[in-house]
């Protein structure tokens, strides 16, 4: 019998006997093999074999060596019980669950011309030594993105293979899965998930992008027609197969991160993460340190949760956080209502229309749902033989369509909301379908509220269309700061091509994920900051070739300061979401710039100590030091006086209780001897910036220099509205310019990470009160992930916890930043219900406010709630519509003093 198979039927023999155990990260204190165990897997299965049992015997499912110390295990809660009371034991761990957030794109990053280690002397960069380890849905392997024609053969220092039912090649050199943290939350599985094979399409598209070879004619139904090509066209490939229809789940991230670490790739790609948490109960960051350290450049998405502030994932310092921008292509549509024609964006490739106008019908039920062209919302006689005016969100975009089509609908324009205000983003749809923007969308939903019964449509399409201006602009979806882990550390880091990008897709699945989508293609076109991860990681391949012995912090600090802030018609970047100006906490540093990263002239470098030593900075336990660094003892002798003091390559300055904050950096010279660089800052009128000193002269190659600026708050001038600003610190010379962004805010950010009654307060300002919040935390019980946004206060906590009391902490204890959240919000709100049926799930909160009189003040708890569309699947692949929804929850504090009501 086939293994696979055989490995199915024993996993649903064994379903009654696992359906009450759950799968848990058990944290060991490091320690040595002992001598009587050959493996960690025998070592960790005898631990496992001494609980006791209450139901059926606990399973090891995955032993870590490389990314973190310990392993993952199917246990009771009691069993879990046992284990957290070992000695050796430092935390046992629910998983948790992560979600999955070219042909043109190489000539709009300049990658059309050679790019060159140094463009006066070196030849073309061969990255045929470089390993890209993709973590994803696996890899379709029969894709000519994978073909390794003309490939040398593969690097001596792999140790990585290929499971039996994928075929290695001198270009795809690994594609292993990891499933066991999946099938125990699932509590079912196929064989499909048991292979490396891609049958979402994800992975195989973001593989291609990174490292994809050199395919001509490559479209997608026509579309987009041209020499697809990845970022570093020679580098190899590995796949790491860790996300599923659900989602990704820890244990199985962990897993293939140790994997990949072991097997010895010198990139790795993630396009996926969750919501932000303090870095030793992040998964991914934790994985990620251990590769930096081996040398490991690790790139990973931003998030789709954009424009929502403070909405990013994946935010540790060592990891290249990537947003999203669009290229300079577009794909034209046209929506010619009555006299009027309209401009959006399609990818149908089907028959058209033709030009007779035919009824345009907008809520065919007079409620949302069916504005919104939910499954089961239209009214068939209404729709039978007209287009369809849908509302973007709530189900995916290409689900409407299907909708439309199922009611007898024979086209549909999806106009925007306010919640993606001007992003347009195509698809292929399966009936003739052009999406609009917010305002255009306005503009045909009051035609068709005027016209009623004489409302007309007739829709046609353009193609593909090339230098589009502006471009880029920033994604609406893309995910923003402040960094809420670490304000302290300006995050994103930089944002890439990440809008309508083709790539190489699975055969297994039509190109829209629908199960009525027969179409097949060997090419997609997705969006979503899953599809500018790779292109970054495409990118540090290229850096990692040219300049093998930078670190993988000098390699972002490449692409950092060497990334520009403005669009193709030199006017600065955009923001999507609303056509306003765009700023680091929606861009980073700025767009990626390959061709400038190569020589950037200075770099700001940092190793595994300085990472360390900003963990000191941020007061973790010793325990929670060790989760992260994998190093016992670390007694934090060296630490920096504030976590803003890493020598990163931006800056992200708080004025709290001090209107002065200065920082010092240092810079490595990887560019000509014996040059000279002068410096020049921006700030806005209200703040000062002093550096020291103002020139930096480098001898020698690999030569460092200190300089310390002081940024300080103007006395006597008001901060802006917004009480947030930018600006940049720019080293130049002759040959290079150096640019590191800045943000200023002036309202003190206070997080707290509330982690098994834990509170950890995370801003630098108001950590004297840690204690005091400390002790106001009460008994928990897990939950999920949730932040709420204070008016001067935002407190993250690990949402698994719901308290059973609430918490007050008095204003005379933090004024200006005070926090109070009553018991009465569990009485009269946050309600959850969940509707199970043929639609999607939604969950339902209800809003409220409270006011209470508290210290001399009056208290306003307003728990405001955002239904907010799940866009960072249906942005980044229309396959998960099945996990279409979620809750944007936040609550708000006013706290005024009581006269001034009066």
């Amino acid at each position: 019998m086939n293994s696979k198979i055989y490995s199915l039927l024993l996993f649903l023999t064994l379903l009654p006997l696992i359906s009450s155990r759950q799968t848990y990260i058990i944290h060991l204190s490091p320690h040595s093999l002992p001598s009587t165990f050959s493996t960690h897997h025998d070592y960790y299965s005898q631990s496992l074999n001494s609980l006791s049992s209450d139901s059926a015997s606990a399973s090891l499912l995955y032993a870590y060596t490389a990314a973190y110390s310990g392993y993952a295990a199917s246990l009771t809660p009691s069993q879990a019980a046992q284990l957290r009371s070992s000695p050796n034991v430092i935390g046992v761990y629910q998983d948790t669950l992560y979600q999955l957030h070219t042909t043109r794109t190489p000539e709009f990053l300049g990658l059309d011309r050679p790019v060159q280690a140094d463009p006066a002397s070196s030849p073309g960069i061969d990255t045929a030594d470089v390993i890209v380890g993709v973590l994803d849905t696996g890899i379709w392997p029969e894709s000519a993105s994978f073909s390794d024609s003309g490939m040398p053969p593969v690097p001596s220092k792999w140790k990585g293979n290929c499971d039996n039912d994928v075929k290695c090649n001198k270009k795809l050199i690994g594609a292993k899965t990891f499933s066991h943290g999946y099938m125990m939350a699932s509590g079912a599985t196929t064989v499909s998930d048991l292979t490396p094979r891609d049958v979402d399409g994800h992975g195989t598209h973001t593989a291609s992008t990174a490292a994809g070879s050199y395919v001509r004619n490559a479209s997608l139904l026509g579309y987009a027609e041209g020499t697809a090509r990845g970022m570093a066209p020679r580098a190899r490939v590995a796949a790491y197969k860790v996300c599923f229809k659900s989602g990704c789940f820890g244990s199985d991230i962990l897993a293939g991160m140790d994997q990949a670490i072991r097997d010895g790739v010198d990139v790795l790609s993630l396009s996926l993460g969750g919501g932000s948490a303090p870095y030793f109960r992040d998964t991914i960051a934790i994985g990620a340190f251990t590769a930096v350290e081996k040398g490991i450049f690790v790139s990973c998405s931003a998030g789709n949760s954009g424009p929502t502030k403070a909405s990013l994932a994946n935010t540790a310092p060592w990891i290249m956080t990537v947003g999203a921008g669009t290229l300079d292509r577009d794909f034209p549509a046209f929506a010619v209502l009555g006299s009027k024609k309209f401009t959006g964006v399609s990818l149908y490739s089907g028959p058209g229309m033709g030009r007779k106008p035919v009824g345009l019908v907008y809520g065919s039920k007079g409620n949302g749902s069916s504005n919104l062209c939910l499954p089961g919302t239209l009214d068939l006689n209404m729709v039978k033989g007209k287009v369809v005016l849908c509302d973007r969100g709530i189900n995916a975009r290409v689900e409407k369509g299907e909708v439309v089509k199922e009611a007898g609908g024979v086209g549909m324009i999806l106009a925007n909301t306010a919640a993606s205000g001007e992003e347009l983003v195509a698809d292929a749809h399966l009936i003739p379908a052009v999406a609009v923007g917010m305002k255009v969308g306005n503009v045909i939903r009051e035609y068709v509220r005027k016209s009623g019964k004489g409302a007309t449509a007739v829709l046609s399409f353009g193609g593909t269309v090339l230098n589009v201006r502006p471009s880029p602009v920033v994604a609406a979806f893309s995910s923003r700061g402040p960094n809420m882990v670490t304000p302290e550390i300006l995050k994103p880091d930089v944002i890439g091509p990440g809008v309508n990008i083709l790539a190489a897709w699975s055969e297994a699945v039509g190109p829209t994920g629908l199960d009525k989508d027969t179409r097949k293609a060997k090419f997609n076109i997705m969006s979503g900051t899953s599809m500018s991860c790779p292109h970054i990681s495409g990118l540090a391949a290229l850096l990692k070739a040219a300049h093998p012995e930078w670190s993988p912090s000098a390699i972002k600090s490449a692409l950092m300061t060497s990334a520009y802030n403005h669009d193709n018609t030199q006017a600065p970047l955009r923001d999507a979401a609303d056509g306003s100006l765009s700023n680091p906490w929606v861009h980073g540093a700025g767009h990626v710039d390959p061709y400038k990263a190569m020589s950037p002239g200075l770099v700001y470098d940092l190793s595994t100590d300085d990472y360390i030593a900003f963990l000191c900075s941020l007061k973790y336990s010793p325990v929670h030091l060790q989760t992260v660094t994998k190093r016992p003892n670390i007694t934090c002798s060296t630490k920096l006086s504030d976590p803003g003091q890493l020598n990163y390559p931006s800056f992200s300055v708080l004025f709290g209780k001090s209107r002065v904050v200065r920082y010092t950096r240092e810079l490595t010279n990887v560019g000509s001897p014996k040059t000279l660089y002068q410096v020049h800052a921006d700030a806005p009128p209200n703040v000062g910036v002093k550096v020291r000193p103002t020139q930096l002269y480098f001898r020698s190659v690999g030569e460092k220099k200190k300089y310390t600026v002081s940024f300080s708050a103007k006395k006597g001038m008001v901060p802006p509205p917004s009480k947030m600003g930018f600006g940049s610190i720019l080293w130049f010379s002759k040959k290079a310019q150096v640019r590191s962004p800045v943000s200023f805010s002036w309202d003190a950010i206070l997080v707290v990470d509330v982690v098994h009654n834990e509170a950890h307060v995370q801003d630098s300002v108001l950590r004297q009160h840690d204690e005091a919040i400390r002790h106001l935390i009460y008994r928990s019980q897990l939950l999920g992930n949730r932040t709420f946004a204070f008016n001067n206060v935002i407190c993250m906590y690990d949402s698994r916890q719901q308290f059973e009391q609430g918490f007050d902490l008095k204003l005379q204890q933090l004024p200006r930043h005070a926090f109070f959240i009553h018991q009465q919000q569990q009485k009269q709100g946050l309600h959850q219900q969940l509707h199970v049926g043929s639609e999607q799930p939604v969950h339902e909160q209800h809003p409220f406010k409270l006011q209470q009189q508290h210290s001399g003040n009056l208290i306003s708890v307003e728990h405001l709630v955002q239904q907010q569309i799940d866009e960072q699947l249906t942005h980044d692949d229309p396959l998960h519509i099945k996990l279409i929804v979620r809750i944007g929850t936040s609550i708000w504090l006013h706290a005024i003093p009581v006269q001034k009501l009066n």
